[in-house]
């Protein structure tokens, strides 16, 4: 169930967007545990000067086709999961719509189970899950 905010520049045609759309989804699906059907994204594409990077801190040399990628996440993934879903989303990037590694920046944060609600002002990953392991009644012996 993570969300997905997406920050770059503006001017991007709609199929990069798409693109780049549907190869995080597939990264999260391949490597972070995220079911098929789980998709939330947001794209917030930034005008000169609204999305401020250092072209060169831990990696680079970054390009105006920088992509900041906040991930939040419903629970906990460990650090191979983490590393082996950068890996994997950059080459996916990289293949379509072609990013290079260097202009792909990830920051993953998680919450809790009561921090999302998915709708109809339930806090759905609480009640559902109460519900789910809820025990059956047991049927009544006929004497």
């Amino acid at each position: 169930m993570p969300f997905a905010r997406v920050s770059l520049f503006k001017g991007k045609p709609p199929e990069f967007i798409r693109t780049l759309s549907d190869n995080l989804h597939h990264a999260l699906v391949d490597a972070f545990d995220v079911p098929a059907d789980d998709r939330f994204q947001a794209f917030h594409q930034h005008e000169p000067g609204e999305l401020v990077f250092d072209r060169h801190y831990l990696g680079g040399p970054r390009s105006d086709d920088f992509v900041l990628i906040a991930v939040t996440a419903g629970r906990p993934r460990s650090t191979d999961t983490k590393k082996s879903f950068y890996r994997r989303l950059v080459a996916l990037l990289a293949e379509g719509p072609g990013l290079r590694p260097e202009d792909v920046m990830v920051v993953i944060t998680t919450t809790g189970s009561d921090d999302w609600s998915f709708g109809s002002g339930r806090a759905s990953m609480v009640e559902d899950a109460a519900q789910l392991v809820r025990p059956k009644p047991k049927p009544m012996s006929r004497s």
